[in-house]
């Protein structure tokens, strides 16, 4: 793929998902891996709207740090080794209930998911975590890594062999 093919799929991959696997860690350290359905704004914040019983939501309570990763379907990956994939380190933050923000966002869950929704919306425990990147990888292939900065979460930047380089 050239420059501006893998541009474009990089911006329309993380639509080819309704949900994403993130990786929380509890304040004691203890790794757990999970997913939750998200919706994405134009900033490529990304929400998640989660009960406040589950591992992951305990853990984003304690420590903000999150990595979450869209990875290509097993069954149309041409190369399970190299599985086109997208992923963020990001910071956590919870979106307080019935605030301007918090409606908006369930209205873009509301659009996206359904009446699901609605019934979500009347437990107390869900709650709506904004992750925000500070940084990213967007994986195409053998040797086709692009390093992406919280600075511009827009552009790529090739990985090569460089000892400068993440």
């Amino acid at each position: 793929m050239n420059p501006l093919e893998i541009q474009a799929e990089y911006e329309k991959f993380p639509e080819k998902f309704e949900s994403i696997i993130i990786s929380t860690v509890s304040a004691q350290g203890i790794p757990n891996a999970s997913y939750a359905p998200f919706v994405m704004d134009d900033s490529k914040n990304i929400y998640i709207y989660v009960s406040g019983l589950s591992t992951h939501t305990k853990n984003l309570s304690v420590n903000p740090h999150v990595s979450i990763l869209f990875i290509e379907d097993e069954a149309k990956s041409k190369q399970i080794f190299a599985r086109n994939r997208l992923s963020f380190d990001c910071t956590a933050s919870l979106i307080e209930r019935e605030t301007e923000k918090w409606n908006q966002i369930v209205e873009q869950f509301q659009g996206r998911f359904g009446q699901m929704i609605e019934v979500l919306r009347g437990l107390s425990d869900f709650r709506i975590f904004q992750l925000t990147p500070n940084e990213g990888r967007f994986v195409v292939g053998f040797g086709a890594a692009y390093q992406i900065s919280g600075d511009n979460l827009y552009q790529l930047v090739q990985i090569t062999g460089d000892s400068d380089q993440k």
